[in-house]
């Protein structure tokens, strides 16, 4: 039997999260859409300085689905924490010098794929090199991702320095695809940013795969400030068309009160849970205990605030797994139904058949008997 296809449609921690729970199901195989767009940190010198397409999330998802020994994922996520590499990730610099090796962004990552033994395919949105703008809500433009996810003001809508084009992969991918996923993570600078690539939304609309949205825990400043999880689910139509999504998964779990502290005077909280409005939606909403018990650890020489409440990978990956067989459940059994009509079609008319014949036999032998009566009754006349 075939294996069933899930496609990952995200960047960062998000999809890394969701990739690393789903590697585990053998009996699936993974593509993995990754955005285009990071332009902070390691990745922004690489790209500034060499002129490379961004390394940062794809080698994410690469170590999220790798198989291979530890030491080469070690070696994927190890940060430099002195020197002139201080806050480099070699990871990063090995995806970037692979490029300038082997000629092109596309090529490395199918090298990468083979020395970290990855399981599916980590497949760039776009291959142009590409910048994040954003409008806020006075009209004022930011320039790069990296000033953006900075979160200092309201986002009326984001859109890239020039039209870009889809990678074929990626079109490929969502076309071919039994489920996909909108992995959580930063909205305007993880998800979004997949979505307005031309030819993207196209086909996400022609898929006949079943969409999923994994929503975030926490909300962020400005961003997503106050937000309810049916908000999250119209940005995304907003990106794509209206009632795209036919499941929504979200956490029920309170974290603990030191973390929401945290948040808190981030200007975060938790994402509104309104159910209330779950019924003006096509989707499904499942709401699960999805918090990670694992507290991530600070990484040093790293410069990026990571989130330190994040999805538990295994559990958010049980429910997605749990949907792809529920869609499969139910075509089988359609399919089987389906089958059963159909023999039971062919009986009927066997049944039709044998009883037609009967009928014209016990027709013919009626007619016969009349003929007989008429002969009978004639006789009798001319006698």
């Amino acid at each position: 039997m075939a294996k069933k296809t899930i496609t990952i449609i995200g960047g960062g921690t998000g999809s890394f999260t969701i990739l690393k729970g789903l590697k585990n199901y053998p009996d699936i195989k993974i593509n993995s859409i990754v955005t285009m767009a990071d332009d902070g940190g390691s990745t922004g010198i690489l790209r500034d300085e060499y002129g490379v397409l961004p390394p940062g999330d794809i080698r994410q998802n690469l170590v999220a689905l790798s198989h291979s020994d530890e030491i080469w994922r070690k070696l994927f996520s190890y940060r430099y924490k002195e020197g002139s590499l201080k806050g480099q990730n070699f990871g990063n610099i090995f995806l970037s010098t692979l490029e300038k090796v082997s000629g092109d962004f596309k090529t490395a990552i199918k090298m990468a794929e083979k020395i970290l033994e990855v399981k599916g395919n980590v497949i760039p949105v776009t291959l142009e090199n590409v910048r994040l703008k954003a409008i806020t809500e006075n009209n004022e433009i930011i320039e790069k991702e990296k000033n953006i996810d900075l979160k200092e003001k309201k986002i009326k809508k984001i859109f890239f320095d020039k039209e870009v084009e889809a990678n074929e992969e990626a079109i490929k991918a969502i076309l071919q695809s039994d489920l996909i996923v909108f992995s959580p993570g930063d909205l305007y600078t993880s998800l979004l940013p997949n979505l307005i690539v031309k030819g993207i939304k196209e086909a996400l609309k022609d898929s006949k795969a079943k969409k999923v949205y994994v929503c975030n825990i926490m909300t962020q400043k400005n961003h997503t400030e106050n937000f309810k999880i049916t908000d999250f689910v119209k940005k995304i139509e907003e990106y794509t068309y209206e009632n795209i999504l036919d499941y929504v998964i979200y956490n029920t779990k309170i974290p603990k009160k030191e973390f929401l502290e945290y948040y808190s005077n981030e200007g975060e909280k938790l994402v509104i849970v309104d159910k209330e409005n779950f019924k003006t939606k096509k989707a499904k909403f499942i709401g699960e205990e999805l918090i990670s018990e694992k507290i991530p650890k600070k990484v040093e020489g790293d410069k990026i605030i990571r989130a330190l409440i994040r999805h538990d990978p295994y559990k958010t990956a049980n429910i997605i797994y749990s949907i792809l067989k529920e869609k499969n459940n139910k075509k089988n059994k359609i399919t089987a139904e389906t089958k059963k009509s159909k023999n039971n079609k062919e009986e009927n008319k066997q049944k039709e058949k044998q009883t037609s014949k009967k009928n014209n036999k016990i027709k013919k032998s009626e007619n016969k008997t009349i003929k007989n009566n008429h002969k009978i009754i004639l006789r009798k006349i001319k006698q």
